[in-house]
């Protein structure tokens, strides 16, 4: 079964509660967890309880309180288990984060260097950013399908946000670490490439929404596979040329990876056609050889991953990662007992292998868990909520999280090669924090439509003109005797099931077709091809539907 799964017509909506005692719960679980990691590290670092821990973890409890009183108000029905797998992740990421800085402080001591500073800080302060958009995304968005109104203006603004860094001067947009994707000013840095991330997710679950009708014809068969044809191959040329251009100019692998992976398995869930799996895989495989061929950086980075330990300074940051992962072993030296600061970049891309190294094997395995049950929760919303672009954008979401974790999972433990991605509200960085507590109020505010009984249901939202055009285009595409069951399911993706469509559907403009209570057409429909009108009970169709060109 398919995120796009749906209940049979007239079946009761399962009775769900609303679980937030239960929520609160977790949440005090998360907090006790979090602060006695932060005990355990104080007390082996120093031999006392750092005085300040008290500001710490009321200020922890106030911020997630906060959180849990929003969404008791604004989302009651939403998902229990969300909330709390992000509280865990975020004050696990912090006492590492916090744990990295005592080790630089001492270092830069031992040394006679100025002092570093602490990086805890700056990010419990984007922590408490996060929380507040989460909340105020909660509170102003009631409804996830007015999201459809802005489907291409928020891909227009993602389009931007994702090529500003390329296109700015080194002053602005500097590279680092061999990436440039990162835009400075007055002291203060953003990667918009996180918040591109989920404009587009909006785009792509808006966009397929429309057209998964017309992607979903097939032309032939090669080898028992239905193949599409050959003029529904743009979509994901395009966003397959896009993203060799993102590479090209940002020399960013995971971001251009997550954005092609995420419109595949999209297309995947709208369509249910296996046949754009393995054009996708055949396409990444494709332009994963032209990366290689012409970018020097993906090829030292393939090199580091095929022999770390004889690849000299370009496998130096896989081979420490794999060197903390070995000396934690099964369960770790516990927190304040290892050297992750020898780890290259542990605060942010590699604080897998920090936190591998003082948790173990069983330490970060639970932590995956965590990632797992989130993306679990995201693909049971899916299922559950009752539009199709509520179950695309829940789909999108949860796998765009579970793709992120395996590519920097993956490459710092030499499963594939490094990309460069961070760990979702484990690594230090501001955008990618931010961005991701929007990713789980979006989340938070689809489960809440999923969950909540029909009889208490929101209003249905508001289409963008351009996708109803588009539907319209794809309907009369799609053949005469198919065309008003086509638009009828266009209009119905953004409409509860519960909603009758006689009510919602009419239409009383000239050459559009009119539902009656059974969703079929009046007694005429416009053939788009010709301009002429036939009756709608014959068995001619165009060449669309029988899959010609």
């Amino acid at each position: 079964m398919t995120a796009t799964a749906t209940r049979p017509p007239g079946a009761p909506t399962p009775t769900m509660h609303k679980r937030r005692g239960a929520e609160l719960l977790m949440l005090v679980f998360a907090t006790v967890i979090v602060i006695a990691a932060q005990i355990a590290t104080d007390l082996t670092l120093e031999d006392q309880i750092d005085p300040n821990l008290i500001w710490y973890a009321l200020g922890f409890i106030a911020v997630w309180g906060v959180a849990h009183i929003v969404v008791r108000i604004t989302a009651p029905y939403a998902d229990p288990v969300l909330l709390p797998s992000v509280a865990l992740l975020n004050g696990v990421g912090l006492v590492m984060i916090r744990r990295l800085d005592s080790a630089e402080q001492t270092f830069a001591a031992a040394e006679g260097l100025p002092d570093p500073g602490a990086d805890a800080n700056p990010q419990i302060a984007w922590m408490i950013l996060g929380v507040l958009l989460f909340s105020a995304l909660l509170v102003v968005y009631r409804d996830h399908r007015t999201l459809g109104r802005f489907t291409y203006t928020l891909g227009a603004l993602g389009l931007v946000l994702l090529a500003l860094p390329a296109v700015l001067p080194e002053s602005i947009a500097p590279t680092i670490n061999g990436a440039k994707i990162w835009i400075r000013v007055a002291g203060f840095s953003i990667q918009p490439g996180e918040f591109a991330k989920i404009c587009l997710l909006i785009t792509f679950s808006g966009y397929l929404v429309a057209k998964r009708d017309v992607l979903s014809l097939a032309s032939k068969k090669v080898l028992g596979l239905e193949l599409p044809r050959m003029r529904d191959l743009g979509p994901i040329v395009i966003i397959w040329a896009f993203s060799l251009l993102v590479l090209m100019a940002q020399k960013d692998l995971g971001s251009s990876l997550l954005f092609f992976g995420i419109f595949v398995a999209l297309l995947y869930v709208a369509t249910e056609r296996i046949s754009w799996v393995i054009i996708g895989l055949v396409m990444f495989l494709g332009g994963a050889v032209v990366a290689h061929t012409l970018f020097t950086h993906v090829q030292q980075r393939v090199t580091a991953w095929l022999d770390p330990f004889g690849s000299g300074d370009d496998g130096y940051q896989l081979r420490q990662a794999l060197f903390g992962f070995g000396t934690g072993g099964i369960f770790g030296t516990g927190w304040g007992n290892g050297h992750p600061d020898n780890v290259p970049l542990p605060k942010s891309d590699f604080i897998v292998a920090a936190l591998g190294e003082e948790l173990g094997l069983v330490g970060v395995t639970a932590l995956l868990l965590l990632y797992v049950v989130i993306v679990e929760r995201g693909f049971r919303i899916s299922l559950l909520v009752r539009d199709s672009f509520g179950r695309l954008l829940a789909a999108g979401l949860a796998f765009s999280v579970g793709l992120q974790v395996f590519v920097i999972v993956g490459g710092v433990t030499g499963l594939i090669p490094l990309t460069g991605l961070t760990t979702p509200f484990l690594s230090y960085g501001g955008s990618s924090l931010v961005a991701n507590f929007v990713l789980i109020a979006l989340l938070m505010r689809i489960s809440d439509a999923a969950r909540r009984p029909a009889t208490q249901s929101a209003a249905a939202g508001s289409i963008s003109e351009q996708t109803m055009a588009l539907a319209q285009v794809d309907a009369a595409r799609i053949g005469t005797q198919r065309s008003a069951r086509a638009a009828q399911g266009h209009r119905d993706a953004f409409l509860d099931e519960n909603t009758t469509p006689s009510t919602n559907l009419q239409s009383g403009a000239a050459g559009q077709p009119q539902f009656g209570p059974t969703g079929t057409a009046a007694s005429k429909t416009t053939d788009a091809a010709a301009g002429t009108e036939k009756p709608t009970g014959t068995d001619e169709t165009t060449d669309t539907a029988k899959g010609g060109e």
